[in-house]
C-alpha cells in the first residue's frame, strides 16, 4: 500500500512540474502518470545511487552543488522512459527536478505528521 501511495504521488510531483515549468509537458492520462511515478521512484532508488557514487569526485569539488545537475539529469531519463512526460532541456529538467523534490519534501512531511497525531 505504501509503495502505491509514494508511486501517486510522484506522478502529481511529476504534474505539478509539468505545470509550473517551461519547457516541461505532459500530455498523457492517469494511467501513463501512475507509469511516470513509477519511473521515477526505480530510476531514484536504482540508477541515482549508482550516478552519485561515480559522480563523487564532481560532487565534492562544486560543493554539493551537482546535485542540481544530477537530479536534473536523472528527471530527464525519466522522460526519456515514461510516455507522455517530455523536458525540452537541461535547464527545464533540473528546475523540474526542484520541484518534485519539494513537492515529495512537503507530501513526506505531512505524512509523517499525521502519523504521529494518530
Amino acid at each position: 500500500m505504501q509503495i502505491l501511495l509514494r508511486i501517486a504521488l510522484n506522478g502529481i510531483a511529476l504534474l505539478v512540474a509539468a505545470y509550473l515549468v517551461p519547457g516541461v509537458s505532459w500530455n498523457g492520462g492517469v494511467l501513463a502518470l501512475l507509469v511516470a511515478g513509477a519511473v521515477l521512484g526505480l530510476i531514484n532508488c536504482f540508477v541515482r545511487p549508482l550516478a552519485v557514487l561515480l559522480s563523487l569526485p564532481l560532487l565534492v569539488l562544486s560543493l554539493g552543488l551537482f546535485y542540481l545537475v544530477l537530479n536534473g539529469a536523472m528527471f530527464y531519463l525519466v522522460s526519456l522512459l515514461a510516455p507522455g512526460l517530455s523536458v525540452s532541456g537541461c535547464l527545464p529538467a533540473m528546475l523540474a527536478a526542484l520541484i518534485v523534490g519539494g513537492v515529495n519534501w512537503i507530501i513526506g512531511s505531512l505524512q509523517q505528521t499525521e502519523a504521529s497525531h494518530s
